[in-house]
């Protein structure tokens, strides 16, 4: 019988997902080495190769792709296993692994972390803020519990509940402050400021303006942040969601405002879980107070 071990599997699929030895074993909280060698050690015990070593990028072998998709399984049986004794409590508690995307993080999560600590003494928060397709990855891979994301995602093996929707604004040079506000027509015309590839806040503004962002000006930014600097300075225009601006507009001469029409654009936020999760119940709990928090 092989001697493979979770460990070497859990080690496994941080270096898939990550492409770097030192960037997987700083997930799993090891000495880049331990890693390396738990990963050598795992290809002795099957007698073949899971990596491609050389250069700055690991990459999987054919063999090795096969097996972190089997290994994935195990470990997210592994995951529902300890869950379900969790889901037999009345109460969660212990450790909640949360994802949310980078343009809702830093403007819900003071306001959920206070009012879980408030309604859910017992849990251990940790979280995890990345783009939206790894969050789904990783809620499907058992390696988080939920996610805070825009909805619809559309995946079948996960359970989508609304939370609210939220309002975008137009964020512009100060100097034109009082002029009338542009509509998606309009919109398209202008210099028009994003966030880079793989951001949803990105194509739901491409959405809105009616552009498809091929053969766009590569005028893209990592954050919000950013993007508001960008305008500060007079590059161009953006949107912004509702919750942003307050923290992102600050020590700034841009002007903020209000799209008119009865169909503004705005994104539903919401929480995503696997459909299999024993603590579905529970989550729908956690949902009901991330909701509060967020429309207090």
């Amino acid at each position: 019988m092989m001697n493979l071990t979770l460990k070497q599997l859990r080690y496994l699929d941080a270096l898939a997902a990550q492409g770097h030895f030192g960037r997987a074993a700083s997930i799993c909280a090891v000495s880049q080495p331990a890693l390396s060698m738990q990963i050598k050690e795992l290809e002795g015990s099957l007698g073949l190769a899971l990596v491609e070593r050389g250069g700055r990028q690991v990459r999987l072998t054919e063999f090795g792709a096969r097996f972190v998709a089997k290994a994935r399984e195990v470990l997210a049986q592994v995951e529902d296993m300890g869950e379900m004794a969790r889901a037999a409590q009345d109460q969660l508690m212990g450790r909640l692994r949360l994802g949310v995307i980078p343009t809702i993080a830093p403007y819900l999560l003071p306001q959920v972390m206070t009012a879980l600590g408030r309604s859910h003494a017992g849990l251990d928060l940790h979280v995890r803020e990345t783009q939206t397709h790894r969050l789904l990855a990783d809620v499907e891979a058992g390696l988080l519990e939920a996610a805070i994301v825009a909805l619809p995602v559309s995946e079948p093996g996960l359970t989508e509940v609304a939370l609210f929707d939220e309002p975008f604004v137009l964020v512009r040079p100060g100097s034109e402050a009082g002029r009338p506000v542009p509509d998606a027509r309009a919109m398209a015309e202008m210099r028009l400021l994003l966030l880079e590839e793989g951001h949803c806040f990105r194509d739901q503004a491409l959405e809105f303006c009616g552009l498809s962002g091929v053969g766009r000006e590569a005028l893209d930014a990592s954050s919000l942040s950013t993007l508001v600097q960008m305008v500060d300075a007079g590059i161009g225009v953006t949107l912004l969601p509702e919750m942003a601006v307050r923290l992102e507009t600050r020590s700034t001469q841009v002007d903020v405002t209000a799209f008119a029409g009865a169909q503004p654009p705005t994104r539903t936020v919401g929480m995503v879980w696997r459909r299999s999760s024993p603590l579905a119940a529970q989550l729908h709990d956690i949902a009901q107070v991330v909701r509060a928090a967020a429309l207090s």
